[in-house]
C-alpha cells in the first residue's frame, strides 16, 4: 500500500469519527443504518460482552457503541496499574479502567479524532474522572514515554491502521517489561475483494 493511499485511508477514518463524535444524540453504532434505527448503544454493548453494571456504572454519553468486543474481559486490570486505551473514542473503557485502577493508577486513551478526544474530556470533567487523560495522537505514533504502562487495551481499532505492525511496534515501546496486551478486533478470514478494499465506508465502518 502507498503511502499517499495510506494517508487517504486515515483522513477517511479521522473524518468519519469525527461525524460520529459530533452527531447530536448519537445512540448508534457504527457499522449499519439498520442496527442505527434498531439498537440502542446499550443493546449494542450487552451483545458485544459488556455487563448491566459495567454499562451503569459509567456516563450514557460515553458509551456509543462502536465497539466490537470488551477487551476489559481479558486485561485483568488490578489496583495502582496505569492503562492506555488505543482510540479511546468517547471513552467507554477509559472509564471502566479509571475504576479498576483506582485512585492510585492511572489511565491515558489515545485518540486520533479532536472531536472524539474534546467529547472524552468534557465527560470526563463533567463526571469528574481525576485519573483519566486523553491525549490527541495516532496509534502509531502513541503520545506517550517508553515503559509506561502495565496494561494496554484496544477495542476494533487497530483494524482502522494502514500500519498494523507501526501500531504493535508502539505498544511494545510504552509497555513495563512483563506488561500485557489486550485486543478486541475483527480478523479477516480471507481476503477482501478490490472493490471492498477501495470502499472508504466500508473500510471505516
Amino acid at each position: 500500500m502507498s503511502d499517499i493511499k495510506k494517508r487517504d485511508i486515515r483522513n477517511a477514518v479521522r473524518s468519519s469519527y469525527g461525524k460520529i463524535a459530533i452527531e447530536k444524540g448519537n445512540k448508534s453504532g457504527c457499522c449499519s443504518k439498520t442496527i442505527k434505527l434498531k439498537k440502542s448503544s446499550k443493546d449494542i454493548s450487552r451483545k458485544i460482552g459488556y455487563s448491566d453494571e459495567e454499562i451503569s456504572t459509567i456516563p450514557d454519553e460515553a458509551n456509543m457503541g462502536l465497539g466490537c468486543g470488551n477487551p476489559q474481559l481479558i486485561a485483568n486490570i488490578k489496583e495502582g496499574e496505569t492503562v492506555i486505551d488505543l482510540g479511546s473514542g468517547g471513552g467507554i473503557d477509559c472509564f471502566l479502567a479509571s475504576k479498576k485502577v483506582g485512585s492510585k493508577g492511572y489511565v491515558i486513551g489515545v485518540d486520533m479524532t479532536s472531536e472524539m478526544i474534546s467529547k472524552s474530556r468534557i465527560i470526563a470533567s463533567k463526571h469528574r474522572y481525576r485519573n483519566v487523560d486523553f491525549r490527541l495522537g495516532e496509534i502509531e505514533n502513541l503520545p506517550v514515554a517508553d515503559n509506561t504502562s502495565d496494561v494496554i487495551i484496544s477495542n476494533c481499532v487497530i483494524n482502522l491502521s494502514p500500519k498494523k505492525q507501526r501500531v504493535y511496534d508502539e505498544a511494545y515501546r510504552v509497555l513495563k517489561k512483563g506488561g500485557r496486551l489486550a485486543i478486541s478486533d475483527i480478523v479477516l478470514m480471507k481476503e477482501l475483494t478490490e472493490e471492498m478494499k477501495q470502499d472508504e465506508k466500508l473500510y471505516c465502518g
